[in-house]
C-alpha cells in the first residue's frame, strides 16, 4: 500500500468547489431531461388526438401504439395504455404547443454560489 501523502492546503476548498459544480451540472441535466420528456409526452398525446380524429375512437389507436412502443423500447417504462391516455389528456388540456414549450422552457442556468 502506498504511503499517504500530505494534501496541499488548497485541496479541500478545490474538492468542495468541484463537488458543487458536479451537483449543479447534475441538476441542470435532470431539468433538461424533464423538459424534453414533458414535450415528448405532449407530442405523443397530440399525435394520438390527431390520429383518433382521423381514424375514429374505435380504431384502437392507443392500444396498438402502446403495444408497438413497448415492443420497440422494451427497457423503457411509461408507454402503457394508461400512460398514453394521460399523454392524450395532457395534449387535450393544453392544445397550444407554445404554452407547453413555455412551461418546460429552456433549462435555467444555475449560478454556483461558493461558500465563504
Amino acid at each position: 500500500m502506498p504511503d499517504i501523502v500530505a494534501l496541499p492546503s488548497d485541496y479541500g476548498p478545490w474538492l468542495a468547489e468541484l463537488k458543487t459544480r458536479i451537483h449543479a451540472a447534475q441538476q441542470r441535466a435532470a431539468r433538461s431531461v424533464n423538459s424534453e420528456l414533458v414535450l415528448l409526452y405532449w407530442q405523443i398525446g397530440r399525435g394520438i388526438l390527431e390520429r383518433q380524429g382521423r381514424e375514429g375512437w374505435g380504431a384502437k389507436v392507443i392500444e396498438r401504439l402502446a403495444q408497438d412502443l413497448r415492443n420497440a423500447f422494451p427497457a423503457m417504462k411509461g408507454f402503457s395504455r394508461a400512460n398514453l391516455l394521460y399523454m392524450r389528456a395532457f395534449a387535450e388540456a393544453w392544445p397550444d404547443a407554445q404554452i407547453v414549450q413555455q412551461a418546460v422552457g429552456p433549462p435555467t442556468t444555475s449560478k454556483v454560489v461558493r461558500p465563504v
